[in-house]
């Protein structure tokens, strides 16, 4: 098992900055970032694979969304720049055991933190 419980959502401005956190209870090998907007489905924004550090994002995220863990504290972060309106979403933090990362089916997740993004 592994509880996941986010942190740091909140509403800013467009082109503003926020860094969401993930305290996990233990780390698995895929920790990742999904988020869901209204009446869209969940989509992924980033994972990172634990053993390897390797990272993946979503081509329309990458270079604003960059995601880093801190082992010592066994958290997971998110940290997201220039925020635009369309950013607007409920964020969840989610761990999987095994590889591959780059899927959906996530094994544990986190209740979600809400971003909200105005023009």
């Amino acid at each position: 098992q592994v509880q996941l419980v986010e942190s740091g959502g909140g509403s800013v401005q467009a082109g503003g900055s926020l860094r969401l956190s993930c305290v996990a209870s233990r780390y698995a090998t895929c920790m990742a970032w999904f988020r869901q907007r209204l009446g869209e489905e969940r989509e992924r924004v980033a994972f990172i694979w634990s053993g390897t550090g390797l990272k993946g994002y979503d081509d329309s995220l990458k270079g604003r969304f960059t995601i880093s863990q801190d082992y010592d504290k066994n958290t997971l972060y998110l940290q997201m720049n220039n925020l635009q309106p369309e950013d607007t979403a409920r964020y969840y933090c989610a761990a999987r055991w095994d590889s591959p990362c780059a899927t959906d089916a996530y094994d544990y997740w986190g209740p979600g933190t809400q971003v909200t993004v105005s023009s």
